[in-house]
């Protein structure tokens, strides 16, 4: 049966191109349980590929025709192979992280074949340390970030002696995913808002009632450059240019108990500690190129507005966001004074997305978004001044330590998405008292892609320092 794709899939489908790919992804890493032989991570391959029922979501794929009126919609693969999404893959000698993270960098690149359900799983082994990972990317037309991560969370146990545990691509028995089912019909009256919501951006409905005053107040700020809900215009930067489909992906990990301490010491959050850290690696990134502009960068910040209302993942997938506009403070010295802009534009933002329903967040946030969407349909890129100059989200993750078949993860890092106009991704998600980087960048537009991760630690120590966490 063709089920009918909500208008944010339908964006992604139509945006994507081969310098595009619209997929999201996770690395994983995994440690051995002790006693594993040396066929262990074979035998996992064969049972995350052995499934007995695979979930519909995984086997749906899109389709247009002139049978559904020239509108994507989804359907099912009757041909569906397995093998083609679920592979054994391993590192060349001598097995370092940098070797895995440049497997991930061209696993990445390759756009999702169409004509086949929109995901991809690979087992990897190779590593000389021993750990095993795991590499999955799923088409973000199928399903968001936020979601993802709790498909993950479903399927992991905080008990090290579970076995045969169900694959996150595996059907769940009818106990176990009756909470995932209550959440369906929700999610997908959700993943229908955000036409409605285009319809409320323009008084149509109901639900625009107290809208036009919250719109006055946010296009305000905007004018002002103030931001909030809405950006009208952000520095060009190196970041903000045509991008290839070549992609170079960065990743590490930070105690998260040193990101509460700057928090406690300065009256922010650690989202607002996470800001400020790309704030100053892009800083310090751009001044290294000679490519720092005098105006302050501003960072899309993308917000779950069903995060406190779901705790399982949707059954049918989908995307529920909003977005905040930060003005990240690149143009101040002082790493405290850009922890205090980033605190009080997210405080602005939020405010803002509080005066307003859910459904007149998604018609603010498909305002403020347009641009970015649109530029590069429309190929303006370069002509058109870029409404925000990078995307920085953050995931929640496991709080405790979790296994999958006995294997203790160790590492999670997202892989997301940059498109023309906007050459970098960075997505965290925090993990069993860690919160893990992932950035995701065009291998040509952004050089040294990695040289942020250094400048990451030294921003976190010069925090610390600010804050009075640790002695200078």
């Amino acid at each position: 049966m063709a089920i009918p794709l909500d208008p944010t899939a339908t964006a992604f489908l139509m945006a994507e191109n081969r310098n595009m790919p619209m997929h999201v992804g996770g690395l994983q890493l995994f440690e051995k349980p002790e006693g594993a032989g040396a066929n262990y991570i074979a035998d996992l391959y064969e049972q995350m590929r052995n499934v007995e029922q695979v979930a519909p979501l995984f086997l749906r794929h899109p389709k247009r025709s002139v049978t559904t009126a020239g509108q994507f919609v989804w359907v099912e693969d009757e041909l569906f192979d397995i093998d083609h999404h679920v592979r054994h893959s391993a590192l060349p000698h001598p097995g370092r992280v940098r070797e895995l993270l440049d497997l991930c960098s061209r696993l990445h690149g390759t756009r999702l074949a169409r004509e086949r359900p929109l995901w991809e799983s690979h087992i990897i082994e190779g590593l000389a340390d021993g750990r095993v990972a795991l590499y999955t990317k799923v088409h973000h037309g199928l399903i968001d970030g936020v979601s993802a991560m709790r498909l993950l969370q479903n399927v992991l146990s905080s008990d090290p002696d579970e076995r045969e545990m169900v694959a996150p691509w595996g059907a769940r028995p009818p106990s176990a995913s009756k909470a995932v089912q209550s959440r369906t019909e929700a999610d997908h009256n959700l993943a229908a808002v955000p036409l409605q919501a285009m319809r409320t951006a323009l008084g149509m409905s109901a639900e625009a009632a107290g809208m036009p005053g919250a719109l006055v107040r946010t296009l305000s700020r905007g004018v002002r450059n103030e931001t909030s809900a809405l950006s009208l215009h952000a520095p060009r930067t190196q970041f903000n240019q045509s991008i290839t489909g070549s992609r170079r992906f960065a990743a590490q990990d930070w105690e998260i108990a040193r990101m509460r301490a700057i928090g406690k010491a300065s009256g922010a959050t650690i989202n607002d500690v996470v800001l400020a850290m790309c704030s100053g690696a892009i800083r310090a990134y751009l001044l290294e190129r000679n490519a720092l502009p005098d105006a302050p960068l501003v960072a899309m910040v993308p917000v779950g507005l069903n995060t406190k209302q779901a705790q399982t993942a949707p059954a049918d997938g989908g995307n529920a966001v909003g977005a905040v506009m930060v003005r990240l403070g690149t143009d101040l010295v002082d790493p405290a004074q850009r922890l205090r802009s980033v605190h009080d534009s997210m405080v602005s933002g939020k405010r803002a997305l509080s005066e307003m329903t859910p459904m007149q967040i998604l018609a603010m946030s498909a305002i403020g978004l347009a641009p970015a969407m649109l530029t590069p349909m429309l190929r303006m890129q370069g002509i058109v001044r870029p409404p925000f100059n990078v995307v920085i989200s953050n995931v929640p993750g496991p709080r405790a330590t979790r296994f999958y078949n006995g294997a203790k993860l160790v590492g999670m890092y997202p892989l997301s998405i940059p498109i023309h106009g906007m050459a970098l991704n960075i997505t965290c998600t925090s993990y069993d008292g860690r919160m893990g980087f992932g950035l995701t960048g065009c291998r040509r537009t952004i050089p040294h892609l990695q040289r942020l991760l250094v400048h990451l630690e030294d921003e976190l120590v010069a925090l610390e320092r600010a804050t009075g966490v640790r002695a200078t």
